[in-house]
């Protein structure tokens, strides 16, 4: 999958286009193929070093903000289906 990832505390410039491999849904979870994302400004302050990203995530990938479509459902997962439009604030 396609990411934009912190290469280094800074600015705009410190951004860089990566590929890293497509998670599987856990037993719990569902899997969104992003259509949009944004950066807020916790992903700004993450940027610059002064913000500390979100436990379980890869750290050097900002974007907490997301809009797509569910594309896999883990086997517990109940309330939503493949298909479904969704956005969500992780």
């Amino acid at each position: 999958m396609k990411v934009v990832r912190i290469t280094q505390p800074g600015g705009p410039e410190v951004l860089a286009f990566d590929e890293r491999p497509e998670p599987a849904p856990g037993p719990n979870d569902v899997q969104v193929r992003v259509r949009a994302s944004a950066l807020n400004r916790a992903d700004l302050l993450q940027v610059r070093g002064a913000y500390p990203p979100p436990q379980d995530v890869p750290q050097d990938v900002p974007g907490l903000e997301y809009a797509g479509e569910v594309v896999a459902v883990g086997p517990r997962a109940r309330k939503f289906q493949v298909g479904d439009r969704v956005m969500g604030l992780v």
